[in-house]
């Protein structure tokens, strides 16, 4: 625990790429393998099972030091990080456990929440008055349920690069698809005499950058395959020996929401890895994304929902053929093997393969661009036919040349704290747009603005409050900010009953009034002539 923690607060002590990688190789020499096993899944984001809830936290917390729960409450609006507040109202008294990660995990926090209210208290009491400052506030991270750090995968990977003196590419094909908190899984991670089987997990994606600029600076296009850019779930489909298994790109086995892209995979040859995007599709077209969430974290078949909700996997590249990988193999052949084993298949319903379009000029391709949405698509992706399939996003290879953002004009209604470094600042913003004469929530949004915009709109918020809701303020309508997004879908979160995706601050119309802001209806008839079009 001492040694995860010193990591921790070393690594959020300095920006510099190659200190970072330092640290955590000295971590991952020095660690037993089982703590340093532990180290890699609460590095990678999956969260641990909730321990108890942040208001017993919070009370408890009161109960502890005398403080009353108000000023509990004040102290994290200040700080806004609850495991930092609780951390430093608690007196110092414990000088530190020396017990190992794995154990505090495994014998400590994963059976506290079989435990009562009473007992649960009682422990973690008692743990408080052991753990000095630092350790207390690695622990109450734990006890949240999820932990992050700022370190990539990328920098995760050259750290044991570094450590196994394996390539980073054979650890990062090893890292993908699910960590095993174990000593077995941590040795296999960094062995040399494994062979490169990589039995049922995903390979690494392969992320394409923007293109921003003349497509005319590509030089010849006969030397790019051109696709459409999906809007759906980039998944890898996989089929070896006995199994058939659908990854997302997180990571994530997303199999049993789409038992049809299964039983299309179980179809293919033994050893076959496709890279894709799994599709909400009707008659020829595909369907909003919206839809397609819906079926998403299904752990069960829902037989009404998956009628009303076809899906297809559409294939764009083939990563393994017969067990061998061949992301190293120039797109062009990837591209052949790939069409012949579709061919192969016969006339599927649910795998299906990405068209190449055809073009002779650049001046077609910026065209296709722009009439992207009413295809139902997002753009166009730009591909080297001479590129590898590489390993997180590498510039030049791929590239996607997304249609230009919807924007509207939304009035800033309520704004709350930011977290870390900006926990003293309000950033986060709501947005809302006319119904009659009421304004109504319709976005959230956090980037887009300047140090000195977001110090202004603070000060805004500070002075122009209407009301509190915990941390939320509720400020005069006054402010007008043009919000890009990608799409407009139904909502019954938002009051408008509609939602922006991916919402971001485009800039600040200074130069337009409340009353000059958009409506729901205007949304409405955006969302209307999306359905019309797709």
């Amino acid at each position: 625990m001492q040694r995860f923690t010193n990591m921790y607060f070393e690594l959020d002590a300095t920006n510099r790429t190659g200190e970072k990688v330092e640290i955590l190789e000295r971590y991952f020499v020095e660690a037993p393998p089982r703590d340093a096993a532990w180290a890699l899944l609460l590095f990678s984001g999956q969260k641990l099972m909730r321990a108890t809830s942040t208001r017993y936290l919070r009370e408890w917390v009161s109960q502890e030091t005398g403080y009353p729960p108000w000023l509990v409450d004040e102290s994290y609006h200040v700080v806004g990080d609850l495991s930092e507040t609780l951390a430093l109202l608690l007196p110092d008294r414990g000088h530190g456990t020396q017990r190992p990660l794995h154990e505090l995990v495994e014998h400590f926090l994963l059976p506290l929440s079989r435990r009562s209210d009473a007992l649960r208290r009682d422990l973690i009491v008692e743990a408080w008055r052991e753990l000095d400052a630092h350790q207390r506030f690695i622990f109450h991270k734990f006890l949240s349920g999820s932990f992050r750090v700022g370190v990539s995968r990328q920098l995760i990977t050259r750290a044991l690069a570094g450590v196994s003196g394996l390539p980073a590419s054979v650890i990062a094909s090893r890292l993908a698809g699910g960590i095993e908190p174990t000593e077995a899984y941590y040795e296999r991670l960094l062995a040399h005499d494994e062979g490169e089987v990589q039995d049922y997990r995903p390979y690494p994606f392969f992320l394409a950058h923007p293109f921003e600029g003349s497509l005319e600076s590509l030089g010849d296009l006969d030397g790019w395959q051109i696709e459409y850019k999906w809007d759906g779930i980039r998944s890898q489909l996989i089929h070896r020996r006995t199994r058939t298994l659908v990854y997302s790109r997180g990571e994530e086995n997303i199999t049993d929401a789409f038992p049809e892209v299964r039983e299309a995979g179980a179809a293919l040859p033994d050893g076959t890895v496709l890279d894709g995007e799994v599709l909400a599709w009707e008659d020829d077209r595909p369907l909003p994304f919206a839809l397609l969430q819906r079926r998403l974290n299904r752990k069960h078949e829902q037989p009404r929902l998956f009628a009303e909700i076809p899906v297809v996997f559409m294939a764009y590249d083939l990563l393994e053929l017969n067990g061998q990988d061949i992301r190293e193999r120039p797109l062009a052949e990837r591209r052949a093997e790939l069409e012949a084993l579709v061919s192969q298949m016969g006339d599927s319903t649910r795998l299906k393969l990405s068209p190449i379009v055809r073009a002779t000029r650049w001046d077609d391709i910026e065209r296709l661009r722009q009439e992207s949405r009413g295809m139902g698509v997002e753009g166009v992706m730009i591909k080297g036919k001479a590129s590898a399939y590489g390993v997180a996003r590498p510039r030049g290879g791929w590239w996607k040349y997304k249609v230009d953002p919807h924007e509207i004009d939304a009035v800033l209604i309520a704004a709350q704290p930011g977290s870390g470094k900006r926990a003293n600042l309000f950033t986060d913003y709501t947005f809302g747009v006319w119904r009659g004469e009421e304004l109504v929530p319709v976005a959230k949004a956090y980037s887009g603005l300047t140090d000195d915009e977001i110090r202004e709109i603070d000060r805004f918020v500070r002075r122009h409050t209407l009301a509190k809701h915990g941390p939320v303020r509720v400020v005069q309508p006054v402010l007008v900010f043009q919000l890009a997004f990608e799409r407009v879908q139904e909502s019954t979160r938002h009051k408008a009953g509609l939602a922006l995706r991916f919402p971001r601050i485009a800039r600040w119309r200074r130069d337009k009034t409340a009353a000059e802001a958009d409506t729901v209806e205007s949304l409405r008839s955006l969302l209307n002539a999306e359905a019309v079009g797709t």
